[in-house]
C-alpha cells in the first residue's frame, strides 16, 4: 500500500506518491491559488490527488492514506486547522473535509513539524533516538521528534521554537513579543541586520557585492568569507542569537541531533561549524560530558513536507 503526502503552501501545493519505506514513487504540483474559501481549495487538493494517481498508474484501493501538512496551529488529534494566517482559515476541519472528497484516512499536521518527522525517518536524523529541525527560513520553524514520532504536545501547538526570547525587550515580534529568536535567527532578521550593518559602514565590500547580487542571506557570508569586517560583524551576531536559541533547545531537551534547514542553512558548514563553537561550552554539564548533540543540514530538500506527511498518515493507521 502507498501513501499520499500533501505540502500546502501560501503559493502552491505540492503531492507527492510515497511508499512505506518514504521512497517518492510519483509528484505532482498546482498552484494555491491565493486567498479563497477552505472547501474550495481542499476540492483543489482532491483534484491534484486524482491527477497524481493518474500519472502514477495507481488504482486509489492501493493508497492505504493521505497525510498533509499545513501551515499555522493544528489540532493533530482532530485534524482541525486551529488557525493558519496565510491561508485566513480557524477552526477549519481540514481531516473531515479532505476524507470526505478522497474517500481516504487523512492525518493533517503542521508543516513544519511533518517536515521534520521526514528528516528524523528519512534525512539527517535518520537512526537518531530524538530530533529537533529547524527552519531558518521567512521565520523559523520547528519541530521536534521523539521515537520517531513527533512531539506536539496535548493541544498540537507544540514546538515553536523560534518564539524562544533571545534578546529581553528587543526587536517585536509578531507575536506581540519582544527579542524572539525568530526576529534574529531567520533570514528576514539576517537581511534587516546586514542592511544595518551596509547602513553604518558605508565601506563594507557588501555595497558593492549588493550592486551585483543584490541583499540576500549570502551577502554577509560571501563578505566575511572576502575578508570584510562588516560582513564578518553580521555573521558573528547572527550566529550569537542562533547559538542562544540552540543551547536553550538543547539543555531543554537534549536532543541526539539538530538539524538545520532552510535558506540560511544553505551556508553548510559555513554557519555550523562556528555555531559548534558557540554552543557546545554553553551546554548545561559540557564541561564532565563529552558528549553533544549533532548539529548538522538537512538532507530532504524540497521533498521534507509530501514524504514527512506521508509519513504521518502511515503513523495515524499504525496507531490505531
Amino acid at each position: 500500500m502507498q501513501y499520499i503526502g500533501i505540502d500546502l503552501g501560501g503559493t502552491n501545493i505540492k503531492a507527492a506518491l510515497v511508499d512505506p519505506e518514504g521512497q517518492v514513487l510519483a509528484e505532482a504540483s498546482a498552484p494555491t491559488g491565493g486567498l479563497r474559501p477552505a472547501e474550495e481549495l481542499c476540492r483543489d487538493i482532491a483534484a491534484l490527488t486524482d491527477r497524481l494517481l493518474a500519472q502514477a498508474d495507481c488504482p486509489r484501493d492501493q493508497v492505504a492514506a493521505l497525510g498533509m501538512g499545513c501551515p499555522g496551529t493544528v489540532d493533530d488529534h482532530t485534524g482541525v486547522v486551529v488557525y493558519a494566517n496565510n491561508l485566513e482559515w480557524r477552526n477549519f476541519p481540514a481531516a473531515d473535509c479532505l476524507g470526505a472528497l478522497t474517500g481516504l484516512p487523512v492525518a493533517i499536521g503542521n508543516d513544519a513539524n511533518v517536515a521534520a518527522l521526514a528528516e528524523s525517518l528519512y534525512g539527517c536524523a535518520r537512526g537518531a533516538q530524538s530530533a529537533v529541525i529547524l527552519t531558518l527560513g521567512t521565520g523559523v520553524g520547528g519541530g521536534i521528534v521523539l521515537d520517531g514520532r513527533l512531539w506536539t504536545g496535548f493541544n498540537g501547538a507544540a514546538s515553536e521554537l523560534g518564539h524562544i526570547v533571545v534578546e529581553p525587550e528587543g526587536v517585536p515580534c509578531t507575536c506581540g513579543r519582544r527579542g524572539c529568536l525568530e526576529m534574529y535567527a531567520s533570514a528576514t532578521g539576517l537581511l534587516r541586520m546586514t542592511r544595518e550593518a551596509m547602513d553604518a559602514h558605508p565601506e563594507s565590500a557588501m555595497h558593492a557585492l549588493a550592486a551585483k547580487t543584490g541583499v540576500d542571506g549570502r551577502l554577509p557570508f560571501t563578505a566575511a568569507a572576502a575578508g570584510d569586517a562588516a560582513g564578518q560583524g553580521v555573521v558573528d551576531l547572527y550566529l550569537k542569537y542562533l547559538a542562544r536559541g540552540v543551547v536553550d533547545i538543547i539543555n531543554l531537551l537534549f536532543p541526539e541531533v539538530i538539524g538545520f534547514s532552510g535558506g540560511v542553512a544553505n551556508q553548510g558548514e559555513a554557519l555550523l561549524t562556528p555555531l559548534r563553537a558557540l554552543v557546545e561550552p554553553a551546554i548545561y554539564g559540557a564541561a564532565d560530558d563529552p558528549r553533544h548533540t549533532r548539529l548538522v543540514q538537512c538532507t530532504m530538500g524540497y521533498r521534507a513536507g509530501t514524504v514527512g506527511a506521508a509519513a504521518l498518515a502511515r503513523q495515524m493507521l499504525e496507531s490505531r
